[in-house]
């Protein structure tokens, strides 16, 4: 039998870029373990999930099968298993206290405030059931958001104490989600950790207001650590939403060479020594100044064909080297194209979006082959969620590139006038799941 890649818990772009490796290496057996976080009813597997217990399991289940690899790319559960897997198989993968020092955002802030003083805004931490009046030790406007989240959650700019007391309001149902999505977390944690500040509790920064948001993508390999580019995030204009992200970046090549310098420094300062990262980074075009906003332990999963349309390899492809225990290798400018974005598709109100038809999905296959379309649709208790916690919703992507940003952007603006997510619906009706959990 084939040698086994694990891949844990899977995201759409993911399952793009591992059809195309299941081609390329047919030597491997590729399996998916996890469940989605986002879907009942396999997000109700959050009541009792336990990450040690998830990880037993599958070492268990495939004692009698070669494991040659594992890996994944998802921030809440996936990268974490994956490590403590890849260690208790004697596999290459992430260090274990690297990977949590990164996802422990007070951790990590403490840290690079010692290493990298510059480039760190001023910070504390709390518990949302705190007093906030003397919990909160910095002056407003302040940037809040959780000490070990994923995907914007519950982050939020607050500027003053009302606004911030308003955010903090959760309800019973709200408070159990956010102590589930952290407790696999904090179970590992407090055994590698030493902090004072727990994983369900909250950090509030600084604002840096006026700054561009960019990303540095690499690699460790070997204790040395690799730079592949760096992505610019472009927000919804005067909020915090991201609506493309773009590569390769737009700033000067002076400024990104000290923006890959700040990344990687920040990552060899966490012990980062083997897998890929995504370091999240402001820059101030008037003062030059950068900041580090966070690393994420793992490939940026959603960028992962952006490289591969401009250097001509995915990151997923990189990922398998190193997960294989290769030496890894990765072009550079050999792509299709000159530039490529994930544009991001986002509501702000309550209006409710729909697939575009058969016809427009044909259209923009046969109009733009190299254009991927991903569907994020929700039901109403998800976007009312979403709404609340993010204050938007996403509900499509589409990955495409062009000659130049330019020609990208000519395209993706075509590609708008062609689809149409405000399709009339039936009325949604509402599951017997979503009207128990209106009443919490």
């Amino acid at each position: 039998m084939k040698p086994i890649v694990l891949v844990l818990f899977t995201q759409e772009y993911d399952e793009l870029a591992l059809a195309a490796l299941e081609v390329t290496h047919g030597g491997y057996e590729f399996v998916r373990e996890g469940f989605d976080l986002f879907t009942f009813p396999e997000n109700a597997r959050l009541l009792w999930f336990d990450v040690e217990r998830f990880v037993a399991r599958l070492a268990h289940k495939y004692r009698d099968r070669q494991i040659a690899a594992v890996t994944s790319t998802q921030e809440q559960f996936g990268a974490l298993s994956a490590s403590l897997l890849a260690i208790r198989l004697g596999l290459p993968g992430t260090p274990l206290k690297a990977l949590l020092t990164a996802q422990h955002k007070y951790l990590a802030r403490q840290i690079h405030g010692e290493t990298l003083p510059d480039h760190v805004p001023p910070f504390c931490g709390f518990r949302y059931d705190a007093d906030i009046a003397q919990a909160v030790t910095i002056n407003y406007p302040i940037f809040v958001k959780p000490v070990k989240a994923a995907f914007s959650v519950l982050a939020k700019r607050c500027k003053d104490e009302a606004a911030l007391r308003a955010h903090l309001k959760f309800r019973v149902w709200e408070k159990i989600i956010i102590k589930r999505l952290t407790w696999p977390f904090r179970r590992v944690s407090s055994r590698h950790l030493n902090c004072e500040i727990d994983a369900d509790c909250f950090i509030a920064e600084g604002c840096i207001d006026g700054a561009l948001q960019v990303s540095v993508d690499g690699y460790a390999h070997n204790g040395e650590v690799h730079v592949l580019g760096t992505v610019d995030s472009v927000m919804y204009p005067g909020t915090t939403s991201f609506m493309r992200f773009e590569y390769p970046s737009q700033l000067g090549a002076e400024h990104v060479a000290k923006l890959q310098s700040v990344a990687k420094r920040a990552v060899e300062a966490i012990g980062f020594t083997h897998g890929l990262f995504n370091v999240e980074l402001f820059f101030d075009p008037k003062t030059e100044r950068i900041t580090i906003i966070e690393i994420n332990p793992r490939m940026a999963g959603q960028f992962s064909d952006l490289y591969e349309r401009v250097d001509g390899k995915s990151l997923w492809a990189l990922e398998l080297e190193l997960a294989l225990g290769k030496t890894p290798s990765f072009p550079h400018r050999e792509g299709q194209f000159g530039a490529a974005a994930s544009f991001v598709f986002r509501e702000f109100a309550d209006a409710i979006k729909h697939a575009p038809s058969p016809d427009e999905q044909a259209w923009l296959t046969r109009t733009y082959p190299d254009a991927r379309l991903f569907l994020d649709l929700k039901h109403a208790t998800s976007r009312a969620r979403e709404t609340k916690w993010l204050g938007s919703y996403r509900y499509a992507l589409v990955h495409m590139g062009g000659s130049d940003h330019g020609d990208m952007m000519t395209r993706f603006t075509n590609v708008c006038g062609h689809l149409d997510f405000d399709g009339k619906a039936l009325p949604e009706v509402p599951t017997r799941w979503q009207i128990l959990r209106r009443s919490f």
